[in-house]
């Protein structure tokens, strides 16, 4: 009888566990860029002079690049941004910062705790600049730097601002078979569905075909090329990142009107 009672105990206890556990929300149901009110179309601004102060504050937010950091053996190399950026006061903001990896043998980074203390140091000041309400991570992460990544990504979360949204590019594979950007502490991850190399023509046949990524994180929102029109059927909720290889003109923001990519 006692045992009887004991094991009762034990699966209420587990029903109430998962009962609880079901009502959390889950990582990847929260977006605080759509909490934030950003709006659905963001222009990557990169490395450039860049004039966007007639930008319709209500349709466009600006994704600008930051700075540029090279992990070169326990060395962390700081490039600040050169090229001015001119926006409206109303303009919302992402600040972008690249991230590489030095492949010379001899220069390869230390991936160490003390180098990835300075890189997200210098991610969390670049929301010193006005009207920066989320910051983006841009790395391409091969294997053996994917765990330093993401601890990179857990400790940003951590120390920045609890209204302030995380955001990361991923490329496109990562986003179809490669799960393991699966509970990363980001936002989103923006698949990159242009410049895909190898990969372009399976990926972009899998899209034009209906099909989605598997990733959730990778649903959310997606990036694209003004010089790569492509169609696509995700729904017009899913914020689409537009990259420019040229500076931004009133005759590319038209073109994004005219559905150059659905």
């Amino acid at each position: 009888m006692k045992l009887k009672t004991t094991h009762s105990i034990l699966i209420f206890c587990a029903l109430l566990l998962f009962a609880l556990s079901s009502c959390q929300p889950k990582l990847h149901d929260r977006n605080r860029l759509d909490e934030n009110g950003f709006p659905r179309t963001v222009l990557w601004a990169w490395e450039r002079p860049e004039d966007l102060q007639s930008l319709d504050s209500r349709r466009f937010a600006v994704a600008f690049l930051a700075q540029t950091l090279v992990l070169k053996g326990d060395e962390v190399v700081f490039n600040p941004r050169r090229q001015p950026l001119k926006v409206a006061p109303e303009t919302r903001l992402i600040a972008v910062t690249r991230i590489e990896s030095q492949k010379t043998t001899g220069q390869r980074p230390a991936l160490s705790a003390e180098q990835r203390k300075r890189v997200a140091a210098l991610i969390l000041k670049a929301l010193a600049f006005k009207n920066v309400s989320a910051v983006q991570v841009d790395f391409d992460a091969v294997k053996s730097e994917r765990d330093f990544y993401q601890s990179l990504l857990e400790d940003l979360r951590r120390q920045l601002p609890e209204n302030v949204a995380l955001s990361m590019t991923a490329l496109a594979s990562f986003c179809v078979g490669d799960r393991w950007l699966t509970d990363l502490p980001v936002d989103e991850a923006v698949p990159m569905i242009f410049r895909m190399g190898t990969d372009d023509q399976p990926i972009k046949r899998l899209l034009a075909g209906g099909s989605d990524f598997r990733e959730p994180l990778c649903r959310k929102s997606y990036g694209v090329s003004l010089d790569e029109p492509i169609r696509t059927n995700f729904e017009t909720a899913r914020r689409r990142y537009v990259f420019n290889p040229n500076s931004w003109t009133e005759a590319d923001l038209a073109a994004l009107n005219e559905g150059v990519f659905q």
